[in-house]
């Protein structure tokens, strides 16, 4: 069967008479914020005509996974580390370098980028353990890192005393090996046993090895897993819970655990006692055990989490080895144990829930005691009321974003319209309800959650601005205060800059807010150059933060930029994240296209000044757009991108994702999806910019296959398009400042050298 396209001709639809979705309450800019300047949408009327046109010549004649495969004359792209595809990328790094590191400021972009990836007054991030504070340090000497420790008292210092606990530059070297820290899992509460995650070459697989702190070495004959896409938890200093790659059948499509199992020391894998199987036909990350503890360290209850799908999962408490499904609804995020009293299980839900006789808001966060939860005697659920178990339920505008969870306090990090607060939360006990008491940060702030000890009762917090820089501070959740610890350096100059955020209207008249950071004297004639990003997915968020290197290397310069709080977001709660999701994704795109129309009819700038940038899910934000509309845009920077969405699912780890985009094994849901594919929608004779597609080849969370078959297929159709593929590192991009410090320098040069910036 095959295709029919249409083509939406004169842009977006700006509808000038639209009720907003369901799920949205009013329109932004009804209350003003002190410091950000609001502004309605212009009265823009666009007329929008469908009609229709011819296939793209890519797309297979019917959408049948054999069919789609056989279409496609790049498959041997998504051999990662074939000699064919590895020669073709050698090939394309050469062409790309010969043109980026021309430009004559590519050197000066270079340096400056690495100057701030490597400044020895950044600020050190905290992780409370034991009786002091952890960090991680990389630098232009220590380009792999330091994992390093100080007291609390040092740490507050302007010079803290560090202790190396482990130096991975000189364990790579020892060992010979390509070994990239992902983090560690320590013991409670001394916090002296600790699970090191060590990746070959960044990648989200990782193996893991028992380390003491105390002697400062690996444990001999510890705990030792090999390579695999691990989820581990402690249970006692000599058992340990694993899910992972137990042998054949023990994995999902997606490459993920199924099945968790209790390894004690001195076992081999292969004789761990199972507590835990699910299926191999779960979706989503794989199945996840985490134990639950007390400020003493003592277990309050082990949970653990199996996935349906990106978004669904079963939720169950291992008691003893027998798992006791919990009685939550599937689109549910657990936070954590309140153990004051009877222990209370803290989660978030993404979906309206029936609870004690009522419903409980989608978005909301909860406090519900363990035996409400299991299977009750008859009228256990009716001691409670609502307001006893909801510790804060949103408005239509308004989400909760991180959450601590101490013995009988919750502190969360809240947002109202995209600005963020910081709020204990305490019980009211027989008064009944929560009470919520702010913690100190300025409007119109970022704020996130740092490390925090139930022990000792203090949490790191941070908040910063687009033209503010980020400042930490740790709080007392006993007393409701803080004091500010370090303040970060300001990395370029803010006082030319403004910050503005306007709203535009979607095709179906939703309104879309977005922040525009620019210098205050930049003309209103739509040439300023500006880069625009979006994401739309997953429910994650885009707040206000400082981007020292955007800052530097572009705001210095002239620019301007953007963030599109977009649809599939998680901006304004699950309502705004799942009015994007499957077949309703073509909303994101509308809106992200109403973004960069907006930008045009306010001449803030204009289509040949405006570069968009996404990577992960927001390549396919950027694909999309450089296909549904390349005339609102004058180039892209696609990075990490997923733009083949007809076979996502068959590139690992894609098929995890089937929550967010769907199915392209269904016919009808593969139908919706090639609406949209950006790399099946190339058409012969389009006019679009030169485009700047990057990757990494050690990603083993989005596929390189798909960076390098949409930079192929461009430019065997004749459309301009550079191509770079880092050959190491990960999705994270965390393997190396030198690396990354090129990598800004890049994507910059290019933005700067297409859309105009002098």
């Amino acid at each position: 069967m095959g295709i029919t396209s249409i083509r939406i001709v004169s842009g977006i639809a700006l509808a000038a008479l639209a009720a907003c979705f369901s799920g949205c309450a009013g329109t932004l800019g009804d209350t003003p914020e002190p410091g950000v300047a609001q502004q309605p949408s212009p009265s823009v009327q666009a007329a929008q005509a469908i009609e229709p046109v011819a296939p793209p010549p890519h797309m297979p004649k019917d959408l049948a996974p054999d069919t789609v495969k056989a279409a496609d004359e790049f498959l041997w792209l998504e051999d990662v580390n074939g000699k064919k595809s590895l020669d073709w990328v050698k090939e394309q790094n050469a062409k790309t370098d010969a043109v980026l590191k021309a430009d004559p400021r590519y050197e000066a972009f270079r340096k400056e980028a690495l100057a701030i990836l490597t400044a020895q007054d950044r600020t050190p991030e905290p992780t409370f353990r034991g009786d002091g504070v952890d960090n991680f340090w990389q630098d232009g000497k220590q380009v792999r890192g330091l994992w390093r420790h100080t007291t609390l008292e040092s740490y507050q210092s302007d010079k803290p005393k560090w202790q190396t606990v482990l130096d991975i530059d000189a364990l790579a070297k020892r060992e010979k090996a390509n070994w990239i820290y992902k983090g560690v899992d320590c013991l409670p509460p001394e916090e002296t046993r600790c699970l090191v995650s060590l990746s070959d070459g960044g990648k989200d697989a990782v193996v893991v090895r028992e380390f003491n702190t105390v002697e400062k070495k690996f444990v001999s004959n510890g705990f030792n897993l090999p390579e695999g896409k691990h989820r581990i938890a402690w249970m006692d200093n000599d058992t340990i819970l694993v899910a992972t790659d137990f042998g054949p059948g023990t994995l999902t499509e997606s490459g993920y655990p199924f099945i968790v199992k209790a390894l004690n020391r001195g076992q081999k894998l292969a004789n761990a006692v199972e507590v835990f199987k699910g299926s191999a036909r779960d979706g989503g990350y794989g199945v996840s055990p985490e134990v639950m503890r007390s400020s003493s360290g003592q277990v309050i209850a082990v949970i653990i989490s199996r996935p349906l799908d990106t978004f669904r999962q079963e939720t169950y408490e291992l008691v003893g080895v027998r798992p006791v499904k919990l009685d939550l609804p599937q689109r549910v995020n657990v936070r954590g144990v309140l153990s004051s009293g009877q222990p209370r299980l803290v989660f978030s839900i993404d979906e309206a829930w029936k609870v004690n006789n009522t419903t409980a808001t989608a978005g909301a966060l909860m406090a519900v005691p363990m035996a409400m939860l299991k299977p009750p005697p008859p009228g256990v659920g009716a001691v409670l009321t609502n307001k006893d178990i909801t510790i804060f339920e949103p408005t239509a505008r308004q989400s909760v974003e991180e959450v601590a969870v101490f013995d009988d306090r919750v502190v969360a990090a809240l947002y109202d319209n995209v600005r963020g607060r910081a709020a204990v939360f305490s019980d009211k006990g027989e008064f009944g309800g929560w009470s919520e008491t702010a913690l100190p940060a300025p409007e119109n702030s970022a704020i996130h959650l740092g490390s925090y000890s139930r022990d000792s009762r203090r949490l790191f917090y941070s908040y910063e601005g687009f033209l503010t820089p980020s400042t930490l501070s740790l709080a007392n959740v006993d007393a409701f205060t803080a004091e500010v610890v370090k303040k970060a350096p300001e990395r370029f100059d803010a006082s030319k800059d403004v910050v503005e955020q306007f709203e535009a209207t979607s095709r179906d008249g939703t309104k879309i807010p977005y922040f525009v950071v620019r210098p205050k004297d930049a003309p209103l004639d739509g040439s300023t150059a500006t880069m625009m990003f979006g994401y739309g997915g997953f429910q994650v968020s885009y707040p206000p933060v400082y981007k020292p290197e955007l800052g530097k290397l572009w705001l210095e310069k002239g620019g301007a930029y953007v963030i599109a709080n977009i649809r599939g977001g998680g901006e304004f709660g699950p309502a705004w994240h799942q009015s994007a999701l499957k077949g309703n994704r073509q909303r994101a795109f509308d809106d992200f296209a109403a973004v960069a129309a907006d930008l045009a009819a306010r001449k803030i700038t204009s289509a040949e000044h405006l570069g968009i940038y996404g990577r992960s899910n927001g390549g396919v934000l950027t694909s999309v757009t450089l296909t549904q509309h390349p005339e609102l845009i004058g180039g892209a920077v696609i990075e990490s991108p997923l733009v083949d969405m007809l076979r996502y699912h068959e590139l690992p780890p894609g098929a995890s994702w089937m929550g967010e985009y769907g199915d392209p094994r269904i016919p009808a849901e593969a139908k919706w999806i090639a609406a949209y594919s950006g790399y099946q929608n190339i058409r012969e004779g389009a006019k679009y910019p030169e485009v700047y597609i990057t990757t990494n080849t050690h990603d083993d969370r989005v596929h390189p296959g798909h960076a390098r078959k949409l930079a192929a297929r461009l430019q065997a159709m004749g459309h301009p398009a550079l191509y770079f593929e880092e050959t190491n590192g990960g999705h994270s991009n965390d393997s190396d400042p030198l690396l990354n410090s090129q990598r800004w320098a890049r994507h910059y040069i290019y933005l700067a050298r297409q859309l105009g910036l002098k």
